[in-house]
């Protein structure tokens, strides 16, 4: 599979308004790998994962619908409702025969009492939460510091990291001993890059808030761990780079390509599931040895 993918080079797109679009994509990114084997690793979990109607986020949700589990996910009312009915018309047809019909949830993440709306409506149609993701990210490219302006500094750090702060505080009240979070940062987080200042910034905030709240929460039985992917094909790359940036995605890797989202999904499978056991205030690195 790896060699098929290796084949592919992404033509040149841009998409001007944020959030990114993935039925709009040219190829559309590969959510499901067909040669996945589910294993009944989630089964009778409940799993809430944000900006899961596309990119890495679908992927995730569509294999802990493989899993087993019942799955929740957030998206941005008005912009992604498209992506948002084909993700969750999806994840109808794969869900196991014990989990609950999904919902996806239209809700603006960087402001506290919005999250506290998902969580609460997870816990009252499902009765429960076990699986955080918080996977919400927005980017924005910039040849200087003087062109983050303030209103676009505070943007990003609430979608990238304010969101993580407010979704951990509520759905905390509802998990238990061997419940799981997983957050979503990125190896610009380790590597930095001249070109998402912003963004790397937040990632960087995003590691060090995993590391403190899996001590933070270690005696309580619940783990958290990080995924910090390379680059991917997903909308936030059509939506933030320029068109020569994505004809070439990927390419300074060793491997020589950008990933698709199901090549990323299976660590948080990894993570949400009893097989990490043992893993807490880790990250895993499916970045094709990008840095």
């Amino acid at each position: 599979m790896a060699a098929k993918e290796e084949e592919q080079k992404f033509p040149p797109q841009k998409q001007e308004e944020q959030p990114g679009k993935q039925h709009i994509m040219d190829p559309i990114p590969k959510a499901l790998n067909p040669d996945y084997r589910p294993a009944n690793k989630l089964h009778g979990k409940v799993a809430l994962v944000t900006g899961g109607d596309s990119g890495i986020g679908r992927a995730i949700c569509y294999c802990f619908a493989l899993e087993g589990a019942t799955v929740a996910f957030t998206y941005v009312k008005g912009e992604e409702e498209k992506d948002a009915h084909d993700t969750l018309k999806k994840i109808q047809e794969l869900k196991g025969p014990d989990a609950k019909d999904p919902i996806a949830l239209p809700a603006d993440i960087g402001f506290d009492e919005n999250c506290k709306m998902v969580v609460d409506e997870v816990v009252n149609n499902y009765g429960g939460l076990d699986i955080l993701v918080n996977n919400a990210a927005e980017q924005h490219l910039s040849n200087n510091i003087e062109e983050i302006t303030e209103d676009r500094l505070s943007s990003i750090f609430r979608t990238n990291i304010f969101s993580h702060f407010f979704m951990v505080r509520h759905a905390l009240k509802h998990m238990k001993e061997g419940s799981s979070i997983i957050n979503s940062t990125s190896v610009e987080a380790y590597c930095g890059s001249p070109m998402v200042l912003d963004y790397g910034s937040t990632n960087g905030a995003i590691l060090a808030f995993t590391r403190a709240l899996a001590l933070h929460l270690a005696n309580k039985g619940i783990r958290v761990n990080a995924v910090a992917a390379g680059p991917v094909w997903t909308p936030l790359q059509v939506a933030s780079l320029p068109e020569e940036l994505i004809a070439k995605l990927g390419s300074e890797t060793p491997m020589g390509r950008a990933a698709q989202p199901y090549e990323i999904a299976s660590s948080y499978v990894f993570l949400a599931s009893p097989e990490s056991s043992y893993y807490t205030g880790q990250v895993l690195h499916p970045n094709g040895m990008y840095c």
